[in-house]
């Protein structure tokens, strides 16, 4: 039987970043953090945590990262449910991933839109979509927006529809770089965008053009709004959603380069297989606001 107190104080350790951190959080000495994590080690027979800057779990941490948070998520909905003299629910932390162009057009509402009585406090992450999963898998987040479809174990998935995105550039850089349309010589030598280097859509885009992969010089951007500026003030071509490119294009800031080719990125959600109100909230949300917003 593992201890409640000892999986509580493993998370908070590869949620803070270090004993010392977590000895915050929890409100005891570092010592005790040690030396509880060091009874959970002993207990499970595993190195569960990484001495790193920052800790992070193991291999064989990941999935007790896992459980410790299911843990915690259900244990603190028994409580709300038992205690309702007390006053309204405490705070529940949700920690959730999405990737960066779901984060900057629809996401966020769907995380407005769940009931105020619920009293959430989200710890969003950002990551590519293709890579979100990842935080599921290592225990770290309870849910994810991703492109990956097959359900990470303990968990359940759900296609939420495609964002669509069109290769978007300011219509001067358009002129100058692709003065004959999308060839596959203005592609291997016009700047391009990227979020950062897991992104592959522009990468992708091109691809779908010339059948071959292409190395033009690339901008790294890591943020929605400053990737999107970058394009309209044409420091190089990107995929934008095409939600976003719209009011461009039709200020004639900018121009669709593909002239009807885009690009479609099927979107899942994946959350942990539990019985919790507060992730069934959160699926419903999640689910209403894609079901608006993506094709």
């Amino acid at each position: 039987m593992l201890d409640t107190t000892q999986l509580r104080t493993f998370a908070a350790v590869v949620r803070e970043g270090s004993f010392e951190a977590a000895a915050r959080s929890l409100h005891v000495t570092p010592s005790a953090v040690s030396q509880r994590l060091k009874a959970l080690e002993q207990s499970v027979g595993q190195v569960l945590v990484q001495r790193t800057k920052p800790c992070r779990a193991t291999d064989a941490g990941r999935p007790l990262l896992r459980l410790a948070g299911q843990v915690a998520l259900l244990e603190r909905e028994a409580l709300d449910a038992a205690r309702p003299a007390l006053g309204g629910p405490a705070p529940t932390r949700v920690t959730v991933v999405a990737n960066g162009d779901s984060l900057g057009t629809w996401f966020v509402g769907a995380l407005a839109r769940l009931p105020t009585g619920l009293a959430l406090l989200f710890d969003v992450r950002r990551d590519d979509e293709d890579h979100t999963a990842e935080l599921i898998r290592d225990g770290t987040a309870m849910a994810a927006v991703t492109a990956q479809r097959e359900a990470v174990q303990g968990c359940r998935v759900e296609r939420l529809g495609a964002m669509r995105y069109v290769a978007l550039a300011e219509t001067g850089f358009a002129a100058r770089h692709f003065p004959d349309g999308l060839t596959e010589s203005a592609l291997a030598s016009a700047p391009m965008m990227a979020f950062d280097r897991k992104d592959q859509l522009q990468q992708r885009f091109a691809r779908t053009v010339t059948r071959r992969r292409l190395d033009p010089p690339v901008h790294y951007v890591p943020s929605f709004d400053g990737f999107n500026e970058a394009v309209r003030l044409g420091l190089g071509w990107g995929m934008v959603p095409e939600r976003i490119a719209r009011a461009d294009i039709a200020a004639g800031r900018c121009v669709d380069l593909g002239a009807g080719r885009h690009l479609d990125r099927p979107l899942y959600w994946q959350h942990w297989r539990v019985d919790s109100a507060t992730l069934d909230a959160l699926t419903a949300a999640v689910r209403a606001v894609a079901g608006a917003e993506l094709r």
